[in-house]
C-alpha cells in the first residue's frame, strides 16, 4: 500500500528533480532556450496543419511540458505538437466541423482529452508493451506517407491558391491546373523562407533556422506592408491565459471521435517510445513504457484543459535538447516557461508571420520524417517486413491518414497474431560433449537416436493448440525410423493453463500411445503436473512423464541408445551416459 502512493510510483519525473545536481543547471538552462527557440514557430506551423489559431499551438507546449516534467521517465524526451499527430487530427475533426471555426476548436480539445483517456487507461492496464505493437517496418511506412500528404497539402500556402480537393491523389491530379493561380508574391516569401532556413541550417546549424527564417519574412512584410501585396498572415493572436470552456456540439458528434482518439494514442505513443528510448540508450539509463503511457495521458488532458491539442513526442526538439547538453526534466520546464512569456506577453510580432512561411516550416518538417531510403532497404533484411511498410505507405497515400492508420494497427495485430500462430520450431539434438543445441545448425550437432526433442517457439493457446498438434505429428511421420519417445521442451510454450491445450495434449498423448510413443515434458514441473491432473491426464508410468528440464528428461530415459549395440557380460544396462548439469543451449 505504501508503494502504491508513493511519489516515485506516480511522478517519477518530480522524484529526478529533487535529486537535482548543481553542475546541471547551465547546460539545462541553454538546452531550454534552444529547445523554445525551436518549438516556438513549430508550434504556430503546427496549429494551422491543425486548423486552429496560431495561440492553440503555443498553449499546446506550455502545460503539457510541465506534465511531461513531472509525470515521465525521460530526461531528454521533449513533448510538443507533431506533424504526424497534427495531420490526424485535421483529417479527423474538418469534415466533423464543417467549416465552424469555434466547432473545429471544441472538436480538437475534446479528442485531445479522449486521447489522454485512452493514454491513462492503457497505463492502468499495463499496455506499455503496445510501444512494440506497431512494428518499426510498419511505423515507418505510415510516417513517410503521413509526411508526404502534409507536403503536398502546403503547396496551397506556399504557391497561394487554394485546393478544392481534399485527398491527396486528386490534389496530386490535379496540380496542372494550378499552375495559373500561383499568387508571385506569396510564392516569393515562400522562397525566401526557404533560402533563410537553407542557409542557416548549412552554414549556421546550431541556430534555430525555423525561427530565424520566420522572423526575417514577418520583418519583410511589416517593413513593405504585407496586406497590399495579398500576402495572407497569421494576424491578431490573442494571447494570455486561457479562459476554460466546455465543448457546445451535439453529442453524437463524440462518437466519431471515439475510435480516431485511439488510434491516435496509439501512434502517439509508439513514435513516442522510439524516440525516448533512443536517447534513454545514448545517455545510459532505462525508462518505463507504462509510466510513460500515464505521462503522456497527463500530459494529452493538460492540453484540452488549456485548449490545445493532442501532442507527442518531438523528436527534433528532443535532439536540441541532446545536442546542448541537457541534463534533465528542467529543460522542460524552463522551455514551457519562456513559451509561456511570448504567449502572454508578447504576442504582438507574431501576427506579420506569413502562412506560405509557416508552410515552408511544415514541408521542412516533414521532409525530416521520410526515409523511403530505409524502407526500400527492408527487402534485404526482412522481405515481409518490406511489404508490410510498403502496404501501409500506399494505403496512407490512396485512403488517407485515419485508414491508413487503421490499417497499420490491424497490420501490426495480425502480424502478431501470425507468429504467435504459426511461430518458428525447432528439432533438437547432442554435439559430442553431451550439450543440447538445435539441429541443423552445426554438423557436430547430431539427432539422439530413438528420441525426437522437440521445441515450440510461441505460448499455446486454444489458436495454436491444433497447429501444434499437427506439427508434432508431420516432424514424427518424416522419421524413417519411428523414435520410441518424443520430449516436448514446455518451458518455451507451456507458459499458461488453457483448458483447449490440455485437451490436445491428452488427444497427442492418446495418439503418440496408439503408435509406442513415451510422450515426455521436460520443464516446468510443478505447474504441469498441476494443469494436467486438472485435466484429467494421467501423469507417470502409464502417462506423461514430467521431468524439470531436457538433460534430466534424457537422463531418466534409456530410448535413445541404439537398441542393437551390444552390451558386455557385467556392465551396466544401457542407461544414458552422464549429461552435464548445463542449461538448454542453442546454436
Amino acid at each position: 500500500m505504501r508503494d502504491f502512493f508513493s511519489l516515485a510510483r506516480w511522478m517519477p519525473g518530480l522524484v529526478a528533480l529533487l535529486g537535482y545536481q548543481r553542475a546541471w543547471l547551465l547546460p539545462d538552462l541553454r538546452a531550454g532556450l534552444s529547445v523554445a527557440a525551436v518549438a516556438l514557430p513549430v508550434a504556430i506551423a503546427y496549429a494551422e496543419l491543425a486548423g486552429v489559431g496560431a495561440v492553440v499551438g503555443l498553449y499546446s507546449c506550455i502545460l503539457p511540458m510541465l506534465a511531461y516534467a513531472l509525470f515521465g521517465t525521460s530526461r531528454q524526451l521533449i513533448v510538443g505538437p507533431d506533424a504526424a499527430t497534427c495531420a490526424v487530427i485535421a483529417a479527423v475533426v474538418t469534415p466533423l466541423a464543417a467549416g465552424d471555426a469555434t466547432r473545429h476548436w471544441q472538436l480538437v480539445m475534446t479528442m485531445t482529452a479522449m486521447t489522454g483517456f485512452w493514454c491513462l487507461i492503457a497505463s492502468r492496464f499495463k499496455l506499455g508493451v503496445l510501444a512494440d505493437f506497431l512494428s518499426r517496418p510498419i511505423l515507418l511506412g505510415l510516417l513517410n506517407g503521413v509526411a508526404i500528404t502534409i507536403m503536398v497539402g502546403q503547396l496551397s500556402s506556399i504557391f497561394g491558391f487554394t485546393f478544392d480537393e481534399s485527398e491527396l491523389i486528386e490534389r496530386i491530379a490535379a496540380a496542372p491546373s494550378y499552375l495559373a493561380l500561383i499568387h508571385w508574391p506569396t510564392l516569393g516569401i515562400s522562397l525566401l523562407t526557404l533560402v533563410v532556413m537553407l542557409a542557416c541550417l548549412r552554414y549556421r546549424p546550431q541556430w534555430p533556422a525555423s525561427m530565424l527564417a520566420l522572423a526575417v519574412a514577418a520583418a519583410l512584410l511589416w517593413v513593405l506592408g504585407g496586406e497590399r501585396s495579398g500576402i495572407m498572415v497569421v494576424g491578431a493572436i490573442s494571447g494570455g491565459i486561457p479562459s476554460l470552456q466546455l465543448p457546445e456540439f451535439p453529442p453524437g458528434l463524440m462518437r466519431e471521435l471515439v475510435l480516431p482518439a485511439l488510434n491516435l494514442a496509439m501512434v502517439s505513443f509508439v513514435s513516442m517510445m522510439l524516440t525516448a528510448r533512443s536517447f534513454a540508450a545514448k545517455n545510459g539509463y532505462d525508462i518505463d513504457a507504462d509510466k510513460e503511457f500515464r505521462a503522456l495521458g497527463v500530459a494529452n488532458l493538460a492540453s484540452a484543459v488549456s485548449q490545445g491539442f493532442a501532442i507527442s513526442g518531438a523528436d527534433s526538439r528532443t535532439a536540441v535538447n541532446d545536442a546542448n547538453g541537457g541534463k534533465s526534466q528542467l529543460v522542460s520546464i524552463v522551455a514551457a516557461t519562456v513559451i509561456a512569456l511570448v504567449t502572454f506577453f508578447l504576442t504582438a510580432p507574431l501576427q506579420y508571420i506569413p502562412t506560405a512561411s509557416l508552410g515552408i516550416v511544415l514541408v521542412m518538417a516533414s521532409w525530416s520524417l521520410i526515409d523511403l531510403r530505409g524502407q526500400w532497404a527492408l527487402r534485404h533484411s526482412d522481405n515481409a517486413a518490406f511489404w508490410l511498410a510498403w502496404i501501409t505507405f500506399v494505403s496512407v497515400l490512396f485512403m488517407g491518414v485515419i485508414p491508413g492508420i487503421t490499417l497499420a494497427v490491424l497490420l501490426g495485430l495480425f502480424q502478431f497474431l501470425r507468429n504467435v500462430m504459426r511461430p518458428t520450431d525447432q528439432l533438437m539434438g547432442m554435439n559430442d560433449e553431451g550439450v543440447v543445441h538445435t539441429l541443423g545448425h552445426n554438423e557436430e550437432v547430431k539427432a539422439v537416436t530413438g528420441v525426437l526433442i522437440y521445441r515450440f517457439n510461441s505460448p499455446l493457446t486454444y489458436f495454436n493448440a491444433a497447429y501444434f498438434k499437427r506439427r508434432v505429428l508431420q516432424l514424427l511421420g518424416r522419421e524413417p525410423h519411428p523414435p520410441k519417445c518424443l520430449i516436448i521442451d514446455a518451458v518455451s510454450c507451456f507458459t499458461h493453463q488453457d483448458i483447449s491445450v490440455m485437451s490436445m495434449v491428452g488427444e497427442l498423448h492418446k495418439e503418440l500411445k496408439r503408435r509406442g510413443i513415451q510422450l515426455l515434458m521436460a520443464g516446468r514441473r510443478s505447474q504441469m503436473t498441476h494443469w494436467l491432473h486438472q485435466a484429467g491426464i494421467r501423469v507417470g508410468e502409464d502417462g506423461i512423464l514430467l521431468y524439470p528440464d531436457l538433460y534430466e528428461a534424457l537422463r531418466m530415459t534409456r530410448c535413445y541408445r541404439e537398441p542393437e549395440e551390444p552390451v558386455a557380460e557385467g556392465e551396466a544396462s544401457p542407461v544414458a551416459p552422464a549429461l552435464p548439469q548445463e542449461r538448454l543451449a542453442e546454436s
